[in-house]
């Protein structure tokens, strides 16, 4: 770090300290900003969406609206004897033919998320019931990872096919096949501990019963499996990292803490229930303490499927701004609010707490690989927070002394979301089919793979993988890992960092379009996520 970037680092962790949600604002009145129409961002998101679609596992819907691809992985787990049909459905995660089920976990709460939050807006743009249908799909598959009946439950099923690193047998890495024609064993992983594993499907289908409020019976049975699902994540005896030791989890989906999901789960468990019990958890001193989330770090700012401290704050802050919780709760939501202002204040450049490249892009994962879901997650995350600012008639928030108004995080979000659209130095959409110029060598099987109704073979697939020529499918709506922190990008279906979509990536990138799209109008629901709360 320069003496420059040290010192800036310095004066922030000062403001740390000045910072105080319950100052006064200035006097002016809030007032809901005027923006410029973001009709791009309803048409990429319409695409965003169809990314999930091409994800599909199992026997896929008539209007699924994804010619090249076919049923698939319809013997998933039909070696269990605990699960009838097997574990047939999901989503694939990436490039590759693996179900992860805590990054799909992650994903459908962020979907839930986003449609809870502006439910006006995928209506208005004819998506309301497409996105309801892409979470149903993933809630749907899993409730069949874990004994949804019992009320108390011993195992998760974490993961359907997968592979060792540099595996030289038959596996979803040394095989270069379409899904439709795997033809090797898929072996299906069993977590006998995992808090955060658990605690992430809890979180998912907390915020899916909320989505489907409408349908009680639905509704019900999410509550029922994550309130099991949240004792599991929170047995004493279970308190050992899902992947850990696990050669075929640990190289690709590593958990690196469970606390931070226990603070999602139980926060998304509280707005599902009313509970207070849950809301007590999420404003425990302790927890917070043990998920990094009472002092502020950079773990604060960087939400990911690895990190749900900033996306919990930004929950619990919405809570303290709109209902405005009393004793004993609201000592810990200020210091929430405080945190999560200060994440914004981190995303902006003149802090220097995060490195950007020349070309506009801020640096969330220091320069290492997948750098766009970070930021497409903090657009989400940036644009939400003034929109919660505006319903609570703040006209903006304070880095120390110095306030900024809400454009100041309309203006990072949309900036951020259109370099990945294309407003970049290659002037490179990297959202396929998006805009005229964008990826079309996606490290992807299905996409590379010709659907010409004939079953090209482990090794056989391997000409589409070396082939120079484009992607015969177009994987519409996939958001590619992204740029290097130099801006560069190399089109390379080879490459699985730069040019490997993912569905946690395409999540938050769903969540930061809807939040900015024009369609419906501006703003948040402000009751929907409170529906099962008392009144304040």
């Amino acid at each position: 770090m320069g003496f420059k970037a040290f010192k800036w680092a310095i004066w922030f962790m000062i403001i740390a300290n000045w910072i105080d949600p319950t100052r006064p604002e200035p006097t002016k009145s809030a007032q809901t900003l005027p923006r410029k129409t973001f009709d791009n961002y309803t048409v990429a998101l319409h695409k965003a969406l169809q990314f999930f679609n091409a994800q599909k596992s199992g026997k896929l819907p008539k209007n699924n609206g994804i010619p090249w691809r076919g049923n698939s992985g319809l013997h998933d787990g039909s070696q269990l004897k605990d699960v009838k049909g097997g574990l047939v459905g999901g989503y694939y995660d990436s490039g590759e033919n693996t179900k992860f089920h805590f990054p799909l976990a992650y994903s459908m709460t962020m979907l839930s998320w986003s449609l809870i939050e502006y439910p006006h807006k995928y209506r208005a743009i004819n998506e309301y019931n497409h996105v309801r249908e892409l979470i149903k799909w993933g809630t749907d598959y899993l409730l069949l990872t874990f004994d949804s009946n019992a009320t108390k439950i011993s195992k998760i099923y974490s993961q359907v096919g997968g592979a060792y690193e540099n595996s030289n047998v038959p596996d979803d890495i040394s095989c270069w096949e379409r899904p439709e024609d795997m033809d090797y064993p898929r072996p299906v992983q069993t977590a006998y501990a995992g808090p955060e594993l658990a605690g992430e499907m809890a979180a998912a289908l907390a915020a899916a019963s909320i989505v489907f409020k409408d349908t009680p019976a639905y509704s019900k049975k999410l509550v029922k499996g994550a309130e099991v699902l949240f004792a599991f994540a929170r047995d004493p005896q279970k308190r050992r990292p899902y992947s850990r030791g696990n050669p075929w989890i640990e190289p690709y989906y590593n958990s690196t803490g469970y606390f931070d999901e226990y603070l999602w789960s139980t926060t998304w468990l509280y707005f599902a229930t009313g509970k207070l019990s849950y809301l007590s958890l999420a404003t425990n001193p302790v927890l917070n303490r043990n998920a990094m989330s009472t002092k502020w770090s950079k773990k604060a700012g960087v939400l990911s499927w690895d990190n749900k401290v900033p996306s919990s704050l930004m929950l619990l802050t919405r809570l303290k701004k709109f209902q405005a919780p009393f004793y004993p709760y609201e000592s810990m939501l200020r210091e929430h609010d405080k945190l999560i202002s200060l994440s914004m204040c981190s995303y902006l450049k003149p802090f220097h707490l995060f490195k950007w490249s020349k070309g506009g892009l801020i640096q969330l994962n220091d320069g290492e690989p997948q750098s766009l879901q970070y930021v497409a997650n903090a657009a989400f995350l940036a644009n939400l927070f003034a929109d919660y600012l505006n319903a609570s008639e703040s006209p903006g928030w304070f880095c120390g002394s110095k306030f900024f108004t809400l454009a100041t995080l309309r203006d990072f979000a949309s900036s951020q979301i259109d370099y990945i659209l294309g407003k970049n130095p290659l002037r490179l959409s990297y959202v396929v089919g998006y805009g005229e110029k964008y990826p079309n060598h996606v490290h992807h099987r299905a996409a590379s793979i010709p659907s010409d109704g004939l079953k090209y073979s482990c090794k056989g697939g391997y000409k589409w993988w070396d082939s120079t020529k484009p992607n015969p499918n177009t994987i519409l709506g996939a958001m590619v890992g992204g740029p290097d922190q130099f801006d560069q990008f190399h089109d390379d279906r080879r490459n699985r960092g730069s040019a490997g979509p993912t569905l946690a990536g395409n999540a938050g990138l769903v969540a930061a379009l809807v939040s900015l799209t024009s369609g419906g109008g501006y703003g948040v629901d402000k009751n929907f996520l409170f529906s099962n709360l008392s009144p304040p």
